[in-house]
This record gives structure tokens, C-alpha cells and sequence, in this order.
């Protein structure tokens, strides 16, 4: 699902990244560690096409996202990459369930469908009771699912997470963390995931870390 070779990124005179290689098998959770500062956001940032590296090859689904240009790029990354953040990024304005279509209706899915897919969602999530409501009505771990039903409404390739149970307690870790091994069981979904939350590192199917700016299996 993704291979990545050689990915190299500084920063003036700071190497970030020193020639990172990986490959993420179609189905794979993936978790990386390592010390604040190492380059895990680097990496992700790089991986979903929001940053460029200064060099190497990047292919997701078989694409070779390094030959797309700007307008196809923004295309693929709406369609082939979901992202998760720390903080859930909810447009405080919109509801649960205009927040879960924006990115449908960027990629041109009409209303109708658009918001039937969020419905299906939220069922799923357990969220129905709460397709109406705006965020600040909402709990930490409520506006993390949404934040996640947003980033899979377009059947992403793959899903990016940074420290997605770095804002929330620990019984909303917990729960996070169950719904990420759910999504990939039911779903075959694919996630790449940065973060400091041991438990969450530890249960995905392979551990990476970051040291010096390259990467290493973590046993």
C-alpha cells in the first residue's frame, strides 16, 4: 500500500530525515515512535503529500505520487489518504455531519450520497445521537470518531494518524484504540500512526521507531 525509499528531509542545516525506507502492506497497522523531535510528524507529513521530501520516491496504491502535479496531487490526497490529527481539526461552525462530508463533497460525491455514507458512520461509531450536534457539544472522544469518520468517508488507501490519543483521557484512548483494530478487521483499512501512547504503539501489527533519523523495527 505504501512504499517509501530514501526519504531524506533537513531543515536548514537540520537532517531530519536521513534516507528512511518503509513498506506498509494493504490491511497493515503500522506504529511509529520515538522522541519528541525525531521526525514522526516529518514523516507523515511527507508520506500523505503535505510536505515534500527533499529526496526519494514515494508510491500509495500503486501510484508514484512524486510525478503529480499540483491539481492531481490535492486530487489523490482527498481520495487516497485520510488523516487524523492530535487535535480533531472539527469546523466548530458545522455539525457532526457536515463535518464528516467535506471531504466527500471536495471530491464531488453529491449531497444525498455524501451524507448517507456520514450516516452509515456514525452508526457505526455510535455517534447517531449526535449527527446534529456542533463539536463543543460533543466529548474529546466523540470529536476524535467524527474526526475519523471524516477521514474515512472517501475509502481512503490509507490512513495517516499523528498522535490521534494525544488530546484525550484514558478511558478515550482506550476506545480509540478499539475502533482503530475495528476499522482495519472490518474494513481491511490501512493505518500509519505516529505516537507517544505506548499501549497504542503496542498493538499494531509492526512497531517502528525514528532514532537519528532513520528507522528501525522496535522490538
Amino acid at each position: 500500500m505504501i512504499i517509501a525509499e530514501n526519504i531524506t528531509k533537513s531543515y536548514g542545516r537540520v537532517e531530519v530525515l536521513k534516507g528512511i525506507n518503509l513498506a506498509v502492506d494493504k490491511g497493515e497497522i503500522v506504529s511509529i515512535v520515538g522522541k519528541s523531535g525525531a521526525g514522526k510528524s516529518t514523516l507523515l507529513q511527507i508520506l500523505g503529500t503535505i510536505d515534500k521530501a527533499d529526496s526519494g520516491n514515494i508510491k500509495i496504491a500503486e501510484v508514484d505520487v512524486n510525478k503529480l502535479d499540483h491539481k492531481p496531487l490535492a486530487k489523490f490526497r482527498n481520495s487516497k489518504i485520510g488523516f487524523v490529527f492530535q487535535f480533531h481539526h472539527l469546523l466548530p461552525e458545522f455539525t457532526a455531519i457536515e463535518n464528516i462530508c467535506i471531504p466527500a463533497f471536495i471530491a464531488g460525491i453529491n449531497k444525498k450520497q455524501a451524507e448517507n455514507k456520514a450516516v452509515e458512520l456514525l452508526k457505526f461509531l455510535g455517534l447517531t445521537n449526535r449527527a446534529d450536534h456542533k463539536p463543543d457539544a460533543m466529548s474529546g472522544g466523540e470529536q476524535q470518531r467524527v474526526a475519523i469518520a471524516r477521514a474515512i468517508i472517501n475509502n481512503p488507501s490509507v490512513i495517516l494518524a499523528d498522535e490521534p490519543s494525544g488530546n484525550l483521557d484514558s478511558h478515550a484512548s482506550n476506545e480509540l484504540h478499539k475502533l482503530i483494530i475495528r476499522l482495519r478487521d472490518e474494513f481491511n483499512q490501512t493505518f500509519v500512526i505516529a505516537t507517544h501512547n505506548k499501549e497504542l504503539a503496542d498493538m499494531a501489527d509492526r512497531k517502528l521507531e525514528i532514532n537519528d533519523g532513520v528507522i528501525f523495527t522496535k522490538k
